[in-house]
């Protein structure tokens, strides 16, 4: 590591700090109150439930396998969501060389799907996209040419998919493999983009797919339609009803940046905080209007890289959403092509992590990791909750507007960010004077590469020895002791978009 780089960096970060500090007494206070005495409920952890990745083929890369390894380590991952099982650059179903039958060919399967196993992680199942020996065209999409042409039989895709879950039931069991989510395709609302037919011939290729998967045993858990900006979900349940198509889970889609007037239907801003939890509460009233209104509703593909508004959005969708999947965990990502840098300080797109560099994003979810799973009262911009060994631990934040990357990955040299540092002010009533907390901040410059990224000139590509000192630089800092004071409350000076985590010492 250059430790003349990482002292630098830190010296610059602590400058930031310091200014912070100095307009606390110019900066807007905001009030916090936590009632620690009070459990409300459970806090179940829906962002811990699935991460995204890219492709199949991807998850044998070194570099996203010290990824997810860190982590299911550090954020408590459960299964993982990526494209393309039954791409041909698995050659899963296609001609070959050595293999010119044209018959199934798991092998490839095998290897991503033992990755995820031998780390104890499951895969939440996408069925995409189309193998050559199906496919009744030869458009395709991204870097890696995913088929998204419908099949030329939705008989013989209907055979496929049956042969693909008697692979995947033998070589890991019943048991197991009930417990994994399958669903159809990836965002065939996207017409053009990820599938070439219409929406009977996605419902078509859903029907046929789930009807084999639930013949080789109906505990196998199919759903759909993995929409995005949470398309078609009333059309896609009444067509489950009508046409006594199985269902066990609604899957679909949502970003902060998406388009607005096709979200909510009319020509209103909302601020981008509002976009995701209210998107998600009228997906949610869909679900409960159908046939099926207590299925459970997964959104897995979400995602953002501001501290506050991760911490905002899965604070407001708790109770109206079953899964939050951050889209996508690894910058080993290549869905629309390598791209020439591992490090941006722009709006690079979605990953947590680059090449062991903890993002930001990454950092918020590692504090949200270390909150308990039973939900206290509050009061202001935070989540508080009791720990199974009764302890306290809360998330505080100063919410900014951020606009959110909805298009190419690292297309934007800039973030572009309203905000102002707020002065919170956290209240906790029921604790005694003087009681000893400990504090951890995330923001851009605390809990963030980007202060000794700069310090070393903002290389595209570090070298390995930068590299190493980047993650280092990107660890959260130990916690600060801090007491509560006579009233009860300490004071906390916070960036636009950072983020604090409390926990009683």
């Amino acid at each position: 590591m250059n430790r003349r780089l990482f002292v630098k960096a830190l010296s610059m970060s602590a400058a930031a700090t310091a200014w912070r500090a100095g307009s606390a007494d110019s900066a807007e206070s905001v009030s916090v109150t936590i009632r620690s005495r009070e459990v409300i409920g459970p806090l179940p952890h829906i962002w811990e439930e699935c991460v995204g990745s890219d492709r199949a083929a991807i998850t044998l890369r070194e570099s996203w396998r010290q990824d997810i390894d860190r982590a299911r380590a550090e954020l408590g991952i459960k299964r993982v969501r990526f494209h393309g099982i039954l791409n041909d650059e698995l050659g899963v179903y296609t001609k070959t060389f050595q293999r010119y039958d044209g018959t199934p060919n798991f092998r490839n399967v095998a290897e991503v799907y033992d990755g995820l196993v031998a780390r104890q992680l499951a895969p939440f199942v996408e069925l995409s996209f189309m193998p050559s020996q199906l496919a009744s065209g030869p458009q395709y999409f991204g870097f890696y040419k995913g088929n998204i042409t419908p099949p030329t039989s939705y008989d013989a895709w209907g055979a496929f998919i049956k042969e693909f879950g008697l692979f995947l039931v033998n070589r890991y069991g019943l048991a197991q493999v009930a417990q994994w989510p399958i669903e159809i395709w990836n965002e065939p609302n996207l017409l053009h983009v990820f599938w070439m037919g219409n929406q009977g011939d996605y419902f078509k290729l859903y029907k046929a797919a789930a009807v084999a998967l639930k013949s080789i045993d109906p505990s196998l858990k199919v759903g759909g339609p993995v929409t995005a900006s949470t398309d078609w979900l009333p059309e896609f349940l009444s067509f489950c009803a009508g046409e006594n198509a199985p269902v066990d889970f609604v899957s679909t889609h949502i970003y902060p940046g998406d388009n607005q007037r096709k979200l909510f239907g009319d020509d209103s801003h909302r601020p981008i905080s509002a976009v995701v939890p209210e998107a998600l509460k009228r997906a949610r009233e869909k679900v409960s209007a159908s046939d099926f209104p207590k299925l459970p509703l997964y959104i897995n593909e979400w995602s953002s890289d501001s501290p506050a508004l991760i911490a905002h959005v899965l604070t407001e969708v708790l109770g109206i959403v079953d899964m939050m999947s951050h889209w996508t965990l690894s910058g080993t990502y290549e869905e629309l092509g390598p791209v020439d840098y591992i490090l941006s300080e722009g709006s690079m797109g979605w990953p947590q992590m680059v090449r062991g560099i903890a993002l930001p994003s990454y950092n918020t979810y590692r504090l949200m990791h270390a909150l308990g799973d039973h939900r206290l009262a509050s009061e202001g911009p935070a989540l508080a909750s009791r720990r199974a060994d009764g302890s306290f631990a809360a998330l505080v934040w100063n919410l900014a507007e951020v606009a959110q990357p909805a298009g190419l990955p690292g297309a934007s040299p800039k973030r572009d960010v309203v905000g102002t540092p707020k002065r919170v002010s956290v209240s906790i009533p029921d604790m005694r004077p003087d009681q000893v907390m400990r504090v951890r901040y995330v923001d851009r410059e605390r809990g963030s590469p980007f202060p000794a990224f700069r310090a070393m000139g903002s290389p595209r590509l570090p070298t390995m020895a930068q590299i190493d000192t980047l993650r280092h630089a990107a660890e959260i800092a130990p916690p600060i002791t801090r007491r509560l004071d006579n009233s009860r409350s300490l004071t906390l000076m916070l960036p636009p978009e950072g983020v604090a985590f409390i926990e009683a010492a």
